[in-house]
């Protein structure tokens, strides 16, 4: 059966929309770290499906896994206590064969998971490697407060030339949550620490938990899209009510930001498909967390047209913005002001000086980002340019937006209370609203 054009469109949209994603990633070396939980849950196959995809877009995957339910159930099938100091296990010898055996299960059933090629599913025709190692040298944590933590560790130190090695084969590189000492000894780690250490010896681009809950919240359930390190870890001070997994995944992507990670994201594991959207959407679904605020207000530069007629061409087909051609964008590139999220064009205005007065022009917004109070921004930018050019009064047509900027001062005039030299190219047919703020 043929798609309606409309699903038709809608499918195009969507797969243009990715594209930008897909070229980014393409090369690019992510860390995705998950609990046992994730494993033991209805969707470990689907995300298999997702990982596969990743890999399949030339996407260089290192997975890190832990096994604490199924340590847990290991434990309790021997008989065993169950004890942790500072959410660190206490792990003595008979608790050390339990990790071991946990891991190891986990560990394989990951690997059979990834190795899937039914037909009529995604992973058909899938050729994914997965390669495990020592890659991970640990050491025993010690005696904490009098707690002899015994044969529980901590990274020592990451073979990053021999992930890399593997990654540049094509190989996904999956690791577990147990360590060797240079001594030969075995070690009970925790898997947040091991995808941590990893993503900051590899200077991954990305690191990604994937948590209990959709992502880092406010106190009142709210989900907090995008943090600095710097508002990550107050949260992780102040934040009482955060989930179990937060409070353990927090600091380390923290750290992980502050040590040159590109990108930590923490996403729930308990919707289907949440990598994906979080990875191909410009929202995203969890929250990302970077060393510097991903949003950026600046001037205007060349290298910025593409993304300049990519924002503004759907406001000029519709008749909102006059139309302007590149070659007139790059002559007057000077004007704009910018906001770039992460990376991207999202927002633009310009200011053209008219004799004692200037000319708010070509305020635009990416839909998707409206409501984040963009637009009032770049106001304000062009309101200061203004003034720092001696500007005595702000003025601008619209057709369609005059009570925005009521809203914000501006007050609506006459085509006479022009300057002349605008006045002149008044278009009578789009009969625009003027609209001026004394500065």
């Amino acid at each position: 059966m043929t798609d309606s054009p409309a699903l038709a469109s809608e499918f195009v949209a969507w797969f243009r929309s990715v594209a930008p994603y897909v070229n980014l990633f393409r090369g690019k070396t992510f860390v995705v770290a998950f609990g046992g939980k994730a494993i033991s849950g209805p969707l470990a196959r689907t995300l298999a499906y997702d990982v596969n995809l990743l890999a399949a877009l030339g996407i260089r995957l290192v997975l890190v896994h832990g096994a604490r339910p199924q340590i847990e159930e290991a434990l309790r099938e021997q008989g065993l206590p169950s004890e942790f100091f500072e959410d660190r296990r206490v792990t003595d010898a008979a608790t050390l064969a339990c990790v071991i055996d946990a891991v190891g299960s986990v560990y394989l059933d990951i690997e059979a998971l990834l190795s899937q090629g039914l037909p009529d599913t995604p992973m058909a025709n899938s050729t994914i490697r997965v390669v495990g190692g020592n890659f991970i040298i640990a050491r025993p944590v010690g005696v904490i407060d009098g707690v002899d933590l015994m044969y529980a560790g901590t990274v020592r130190k990451v073979d990053s030339e021999g992930i890399r090695a593997q990654l540049n084969l094509g190989n996904l590189v999956m690791l577990s949550s147990i360590g060797v000492s240079p001594t030969g000894e075995i070690f009970n780690l925790a898997m947040e620490d091991v995808a941590e250490a990893t993503a900051i010896a590899l200077k991954a681009d990305k690191l990604i938990f994937l948590c209990d809950s959709h992502g880092v919240t406010d106190i009142d359930g709210t989900l907090l899209e995008e943090l600095t390190a710097a508002d990550a870890q107050r949260l992780c001070e102040i934040g009482d009510w955060l989930s179990h997994d937060m409070k353990r995944y927090l600091p380390c992507a923290v750290r992980a930001s502050r040590a040159g990670v590109g990108r930590a994201h923490l996403i729930g594991f308990d919707e289907d498909g949440t990598l994906l959207r979080e990875l191909f959407s410009r929202d995203g679904v969890g929250t990302i967390i970077t060393r510097e605020s991903l949003e950026k207000l600046r001037d205007a530069r060349a290298d910025d047209i593409a993304g300049l007629i990519a924002l503004i061409e759907p406001l000029e087909e519709d008749g909102t913005l006059v139309r302007r051609s590149r070659e007139l964008l790059e002559r007057e590139i000077t004007h704009f002001s910018v906001i770039e999220h992460d990376g991207q064009i999202v927002g633009c205005a310009a200011l053209y000086p008219h004799e004692t007065q200037a000319e708010l022009a070509c305020l635009a917004v990416h839909p998707q980002y409206r409501r984040w109070g963009y637009g009032e921004q770049l106001v304000k930018r062009i309101e200061q340019r203004a003034r720092n050019a001696s500007v005595k009064a702000l003025f601008v047509l619209t057709t369609v937006t005059a009570h925005w900027f009521i809203e914000r001062g501006f007050i609506e005039r006459g085509v006479d209370d022009l300057p002349q030299s605008r006045r002149q190219f008044y278009n009578l047919q789009r009969r625009s609203k003027v609209l001026v703020k004394t500065l």
